[in-house]
């Protein structure tokens, strides 16, 4: 009965679209997908030339493990560029089309202590932003290292608005600093962050006025993800404490789940059906838990936890699920050599494993899972339990390769830490 449960559900997240992406979830709007869940419902081909697919545009995006957010024909990420003879974190807006730049808007200095200069290519490429863009209509959202959100126009780049939630929310910021993106649900805007009673906060998108503000919670590098658990809209972050899930609406406290924080934890939640998984490196590991609602009272009740950095702890790569499975870059500090695997969320075990993916980044695309390896080639795969099974690969990108990549409309938005690009994977060329 549980299992029959665990499926039902699983259809109905899977179905799932917010009110701010009814229909079809066309745009890549925001960090991983609409949902923040690597999930899109399109689907690809993967029959290519002996060269690959082919590649609409190529630029450069000088430093950074920003990914693309891509909205209304334009393409959003954050670069590192040398402005008046300082390093400056910028925001760009490219042509979705072309690639062209629209505009460049400065956000402030490009200041990241450690993390970033190490791996498959040693110290090249160097670190960066590692935030992601989200807009939604004629603006864009930013959410800086040093905690400060700000509002762009999303057709010339001017400044709307700013919070900055160490200034004004009695904010505290982590080691090598904030790696969160925005979330956008609706008319609000999601970040953490704050102070005492109002860590997590949601943000009216177009005024920029506090809608609800909560928590005395700790952040972590994650962002939070959105779900429908049990009949009620939830943001989730991964805060220090754990798994808080939040009404999305109101703020509305439903549920924790406790999970250790140690260093690092850049793992986003992954949601299937009612259950819930969670990992981290430095010795942490992974767990899930399952979400029930008695009443108006919800509960996550723990069903599996693994302790240390194998098999499962994941050090910032965030898996996919796909009908009860994830598949994901899981392993902590494996660079270059790092396994994709398939792991069954009701037990945590491994089903299998394919080394040589290191710790890049995938998501599922209609019925293939897509993996960008931090060496950057993008492996084609058909998601299934029973073995590893390729279905196509190329080589992508140049630099280094920890960004997820994105989907609108077949076409595939990578990039690295030296370049951007965008390939047709529709079939239609």
């Amino acid at each position: 009965m549980k299992d029959r449960t665990f499926t039902l559900l699983l259809t109905a997240s899977t179905m799932l679209c917010t009110a701010r992406t009814s229909g079809l979830c066309a745009d890549w709007f925001q960090y991983r997908g609409p949902q923040v869940d690597g999930v899109s419902r399109q689907s690809i081909q993967c029959a290519f030339p002996a060269g690959g697919p082919k590649c609409v545009w190529r630029v450069p995006t000088p430093a950074g493990f920003s990914s693309f957010a891509v909205e209304g024909g334009k393409a959003f990420t954050l670069v590192t560029r040398s402005l008046d003879g300082a390093a400056s974190e910028v925001c760009l807006a490219l042509d979705a089309n072309s690639g062209k730049e629209l505009w460049a808007a400065r956000l402030g200095a490009a200041k990241y202590p450690g993390g970033g200069d190490s791996g498959a290519e040693g110290n090249s490429g160097g670190d960066g932003p590692r935030s992601t863009p989200a807009a939604a209509g004629d603006r864009v959202y930013a959410y800086s290292p040093d905690m400060v959100l700000q509002c762009l126009d999303a057709n010339s780049g001017k400044p709307l608005w700013s919070k900055d939630l160490i200034k004004e929310f009695g904010g505290k910021n982590i080691g090598w600093k904030s790696a969160m993106s925005p979330v956008l649900d609706g008319d609000l805007v999601f970040v953490a962050g704050g102070g005492q009673g109002q860590s997590m906060i949601a943000f009216n998108q177009q005024t920029g006025e506090v809608v609800w503000k909560t928590g005395d919670d700790a952040i972590t590098h994650a962002t939070p993800v959105l779900a429908n658990l049990q009949g009620t809209k939830q943001v989730i972050f991964m805060m220090q404490s754990g798994l808080v899930a939040l009404e999305a609406a109101t703020g509305k406290p439903l549920w924790r789940f406790a999970f250790p924080y140690r260093t690092s934890t850049a793992c986003s939640p992954v949601v299937a059906g009612d259950v819930v998984f969670c990992s981290a490196g430095y010795e942490i590991g992974a767990a899930a838990c399952r979400i029930s609602k008695t009443g108006d009272r919800f509960e996550a009740k723990e069903i599996w936890r693994v302790k240390g950095d194998k098999p499962l702890g994941c050090l910032w790569s965030t898996p996919v699920q796909k009908d009860g499975f994830l598949y994901g870059m899981i392993s902590f500090k494996q660079f270059g050599s790092g396994p994709l695997k398939c792991v069954d969320l009701q037990t945590g075990a491994v089903k299998w494993e394919q080394p040589g993916f290191g710790a890049g980044q995938v998501m599922l695309a209609g019925n293939y899972l897509v993996a960008l390896s931090d060496a950057g080639e993008v492996v084609i795969i058909e998601p299934s339990p029973e073995g590893y099974k390729e279905q196509a690969r190329f080589k992508a990108l140049a630099g280094k390769c920890w960004n997820s990549p994105g989907l609108v409309q077949g076409r595939l938005y990578v990039r690295s830490t030296k370049e951007g690009a965008c390939f047709d994977l529709s079939g239609a060329n």
